[in-house]
């Protein structure tokens, strides 16, 4: 019992759990809800990175979802032992849909030379954060600024929870209207799967008022159970599958069920290729795809960063993260892993909150996931019991934890609140945390010039303002060089 107690105090005092109002319980929920929230990766990812490339060659699901279980697996726990926050990271869904397009629509790139380019932004980014300029960059946001990431990430998360159960749906362009979305199909909830989300999302809801410990994994898990029934009951099937029309009352993305053991092939380690990319397409246009990278990965994983801290409460009176060198560290070797595993960038996952929402404040949850995605290379139960539509909830309630923080921002003024603004609507209208980001940046640098204030302005916002209008400029710039 001596030992226990010993052993558990120890844990206690190295991850600081109970200074940052928590408990071992707690981060063990926690860092089970971030997996089940984000273990949709291991299946997304390969079905992304499936297209052939030039030569013909594809990357193999198989292999795919192999390595970017061990690689998220990996660095979350490196993540949780080393920087000890309750952050998870994987494959980021933002550069490895760009890397995906580019193998498509770029005849002469192969997937070794893509992932080279990922390698090669890696690097850059890691140097980056060795120099203290992305921790320089970070501390130079204003913290209206700071604050309305964390409100439009809320806006981001719940508006990915909703789509990917069904409740909110894209309206096909074939319908010539102008409003891109609408509640499920022609204005109707249709199918088992969108049940299973308001089921979800009710029950966790009742638990929090309630006041219940564990609501977002109770939550999570009832709707589980509910999802398994249904497909054993009805056989609903997937949303789509290969050689079948779409079934829009199918499952978004897994169909609940038992899966079996299979083998682990990790031969996609170290087959990327760094200067590939710039023989083949030169060296212009691979700085270009190189910098689009490095841009997406530099303020996505930021933005997430400074989101999750703060709903964790992982933030100091002055506004700054604890160990933040060491989280981007990690994170940036995130980059060169996954561009060197052949996966696309690895980053800190946003769908992290839902452990957060749990309660988890520590490195310990963080472990937690990362030992449940290294388990997910082997069984697949791990992930095929548990559908989004399962998860969707808990990602609707992070996000509303994460709105309430919209108090915090001076909206008398406006050379806070258009940029806060701009920042909040454009992540969920974009999908992308760096747009929002971007435009916040940009405008901020605006307006305050407007205003007068120019020498308020951190001269590194100035650069980072710059750096986004190229990016936001990218098309017509490739567009007159011709590439």
């Amino acid at each position: 019992m001596a030992s226990t107690t010993v052993s558990t105090t120890a844990v206690d005092r190295y991850f600081k759990i109970s200074e940052r109002g928590s408990s071992i319980a707690r981060e063990i929920r926690g860092g089970l809800a971030t997996f089940f929230a984000m273990s949709y990766i291991v299946v997304l990812n390969p079905l992304i990175l499936s297209g052939a490339d030039s030569a013909g060659n594809t990357l193999g699901i198989p292999r795919v979802a192999a390595a970017t279980a061990l690689v998220g697996g990996v660095l979350t726990i490196i993540m949780g032992v080393w920087a000890k926050h309750p952050f998870a990271l994987a494959t980021g869904l933002g550069v490895n849909a760009f890397v995906a397009v580019t193998i498509a629509t770029h005849p002469g790139v192969t997937w070794p030379d893509m992932m080279g380019l990922v390698l090669v932004a890696g690097i850059v980014m890691f140097l980056l954060v060795l120099t203290g300029f992305r921790t320089a960059v970070f501390k130079a946001v204003p913290e209206g600024l700071k604050t309305a990431i964390v409100v439009g990430i809320g806006l981001f998360i719940a508006l990915i929870g909703l789509v990917e159960a069904g409740f909110v749906r894209r309206i096909p362009d074939a319908a010539g209207t102008t409003v891109p979305l609408g509640l499920g199909l022609d204005g109707r909830l249709i199918g088992w799967p969108t049940l299973v989300f308001v089921v979800g999302l009710v029950l966790t809801i009742a638990l929090m008022v309630r006041r219940v410990r564990g609501a977002i994994l109770i939550g999570i898990v009832g709707a589980t159970v509910l999802a398994n029934v249904l497909e054993l009951v009805f056989h609903i099937g997937p949303s789509v599958a290969p050689g079948q029309k779409p079934n829009p009352a199918g499952w978004s993305l897994v169909v609940p069920g038992l899966g079996n053991v299979r083998p682990v092939d990790l031969s996609l380690i170290g087959q990327a290729n760094p200067v590939g990319a710039f023989a083949h397409l030169g060296w212009l246009a691979a700085i270009l795809m190189a910098f689009v990278i490095l841009l997406s990965i530099f303020f996505d994983a930021m933005g997430t960063m400074v989101g999750l801290a703060r709903e964790a409460g992982n933030i100091d009176r002055e506004g700054n993260i604890p160990n933040v060198d060491r989280v981007l560290l990690v994170d940036a070797f995130g980059a060169i892993a996954g561009g060197g595993s052949s996966i696309s960038s690895n980053q800190i996952f946003v769908e992290s909150g839902a452990g957060i929402g749990e309660g988890a404040r520590t490195g310990l949850a963080s472990i937690v996931t990362g030992v449940m995605l290294l388990l997910a290379m082997f069984l697949t139960p791990l992930i095929n019991l548990v559908p989004f539509e399962a998860v969707a909830p808990a990602l609707v309630v992070v996000g509303f934890l994460m709105f309430q923080q919209v108090a915090k921002i001076d909206w008398k003024d406006v050379g806070i609140a258009i940029p806060a603004f701009l920042t909040i609507g454009l992540m969920p209208f974009t999908y992308s945390i760096a747009n929002g980001l971007g435009a916040g940046f940009v405008s901020y640098v605006i307006v305050r010039a407007f205003q007068g204030r120019a020498k308020e302005i951190h001269p590194l916002m100035w650069a980072v303002a710059a750096a986004f209008l190229l990016f936001f400029a990218l098309g017509p710039v490739e567009q007159a060089l011709g590439l």
